[in-house]
């Protein structure tokens, strides 16, 4: 974990309007706590990317049992305070870590590991990962980490050959709500296209 790098950013949480404009009036965003959230536990935003948060939230209004029904994106700037950054060598060394204590307990108690989707959009191992960190760094009196930050590669080729994805974007979720600095309402100019 560190802040090397840059603290503030502006990300984007695609949700429902009427969820959306609850959050404007200064209602707290509720932590997701999937079992495949990729980046474990916390509040996810798409970083400098509202189109994206957009189309995750028609993408999700379409799927069965949703509850959005009206594709809405609230804007936030996140302080990423104490990150754990997986865009970094050090981020990736400590889930390393935290990968080999989860896989070790799992043989001595005679468990399977969770495992990640085929088409890798349900993360259920590196939740599991991502879980287990939280728990060794809180065993050892260290301080919690606030936000956990990952480039997720996604989608078909931008053009043939490449190693380019289209809906490739960096997330952001958030597990100490403080991070969260301040919401605003996004300008439709914004997501169109």
């Amino acid at each position: 974990m560190h802040r090397l790098g840059f603290s503030f950013v502006l990300g984007y949480h695609g949700c429902d309007r009427g969820v959306g404009e609850a959050l404007l009036a200064g209602k707290p965003f509720r932590e997701s706590q999937n079992d495949y959230d990729w980046l474990g536990p916390g509040i996810y935003f798409w970083e400098a990317n509202p189109k994206r948060a957009m189309a995750f939230a028609k993408e999700t209004r379409d799927r069965s049992g949703s509850r959005i029904r009206e594709p809405f994106v609230v804007g936030a700037v996140l302080d990423l305070r104490n990150c754990l950054d997986l865009t970094t060598l050090a981020g990736v060394e400590q889930v390393r870590i935290a990968y080999e204590s989860l896989r070790d307990g799992a043989q001595v108690a005679g468990r399977a590991l969770p495992e990640n989707s085929g088409d890798q959009l349900r993360r259920n191992l590196d939740c599991a990962v991502i879980k287990r960190l939280h728990s060794i760094l809180t065993n050892a009196g260290r301080p919690a980490i606030d936000t956990v930050r990952g480039v997720f590669v996604e989608g078909a080729a931008a053009y043939p050959g490449s190693g380019i994805r289209e809906k490739t974007h960096i997330q952001i979720a958030v597990r100490n709500g403080e991070c969260v600095k301040g919401v605003f309402r996004v300008p439709e100019r914004d997501l169109r296209g």
